[in-house]
């Protein structure tokens, strides 16, 4: 019975590598990303794994535990699995790798995946895609189930690459760290800029990708202005804030199947740089509103743009809905920056994070006419 096992086994783990090769890791959860597919009894020291590739399709470094969903930790507290019952936990200084394969040279891509935090520390976690890496903060928890979704984003300089997450945490219980969950990737297509809109994906239709079965949207971590962005032509300006992806399957979208909503307060903006004709007068338009996700009250934003502020209220239920907004300013150098930024910290009734929804983001000239008496 144990040989048979094995076999059976070792076919499953050979069509799982197949499957992630053959396919060029279409968009969606890597082979084996959600973990269901675990260690042997033998590879495990209680719930931690022995041995590099005891798990099909990763590559572990490190103090890694296989997680069973409700199962209780040494702390007494019970972890659930976001997606199917299994996950890993990376300990101190651990990481999990798995080789990206068949990727379109130049073209950018985003990976998502799920983690929740086991201890109080100020988390982070290094995830990389050689020769690019960044690092994101996980220590803010924007559900009351403790899981997030985060997205990362990257260059594709070879067809084949390592994808590594990596917790560089140094605690002093080896076993105080994150857990990972339902890693996927997708490809990023950044449309060009419209006709009658100056701005790239200010619909936001393009972004990273949003697990189907996850209510929680995904954030969208702060970077540097040379970062590749999980949500094309938009910049998150932070130190260790996020905004968070919308999907229309789960929240109230103004427009279209997708939508950013500003969940860090003044702790994060969003950002586009377009370019100007000094002198010249622009229109920026946008939607305001929330996601029916229970955030009620006066939701506060302020566009900005140049030497223009606009500053809007919303008067939410928390039930959905939105309003357009309009914003004229004069050009005053050949590069402009866009922002948004909440101006207050909202939380709903179960007490995490949100904030007010942008959407549909337009920006067009003016009639030069109009420029002048801007100026006058």
């Amino acid at each position: 019975m144990e040989g048979r096992g094995s076999s059976r086994r070792g076919v499953l783990l050979f069509l799982l590598v197949v499957v992630g090769v053959a396919s060029g890791n279409p968009d969606g959860l890597l082979p084996n990303g959600n973990f269901e597919q675990g260690p042997d009894k033998y590879q495990m020291n209680g719930t931690r794994v022995i041995g590099r590739k005891s798990i099909p399709c990763w590559e572990i470094s490190g103090f890694v535990e296989y997680i069973v969903s409700g199962q209780q930790q040494d702390n007494g507290m019970v972890v659930a699995v976001p997606e199917g019952a299994r996950a890993v936990r990376l300990g101190n200084d651990a990481s999990i790798r798995q080789r990206l394969t068949a990727m379109t040279r130049g073209t950018s891509y985003s990976v998502t995946f799920s983690a929740s935090r086991t201890c109080a520390q100020a988390e982070q976690l290094n995830v990389s895609v050689a020769p690019e890496s960044g690092v994101l903060p996980i220590q803010t928890v924007y559900t009351s189930s403790g899981w997030d979704s985060y997205s990362y984003a990257f260059r594709a300089r070879h067809s084949a690459a390592w994808l590594v997450i990596h917790n560089p945490g140094v605690e002093e219980d080896p076993a105080c760290g994150p857990v990972i969950d339902s890693v996927a990737i997708k490809a990023l297509h950044p449309p060009s800029r419209a006709k009658d809109n100056m701005l790239k994906n200010g619909d936001f239709e393009e972004g990273p990708y949003v697990f189907p079965d996850t209510p929680w949207g995904v954030l969208v971590p702060p970077m540097d202005e040379d970062d590749v962005s999980p949500l094309p032509g938009w910049t998150v300006m932070s130190d260790t804030k996020a905004v968070k992806y919308l999907d229309a399957a789960h929240f109230a979208v103004p427009r279209g199947s997708r939508a950013v909503e500003l969940v860090a307060g003044t702790e994060a903006a969003l950002v586009q740089e377009v370019r100007t004709t000094p002198g010249r007068s622009y229109t920026l338009s946008f939607s305001a509103g929330d996601a029916a996700d229970g955030c009620a009250g006066a939701l506060l934003v302020d566009a900005y743009a140049a030497r223009g502020r606009l500053p809007v209220s919303y008067e939410s239920r928390g039930t959905g809905g939105f309003v357009r907004n309009e914003l004229e300013f004069a050009a005053v150098a050949n590069l402009t920056r866009v922002v948004f930024q909440s101006m207050g910290h909202y939380m709903k009734p179960d007490g995490t994070l949100c904030g007010l929804v942008v959407d549909d983001v337009s920006l067009v000239a003016a009639h030069k006419h109009a420029a002048r008496r801007l100026f006058m």
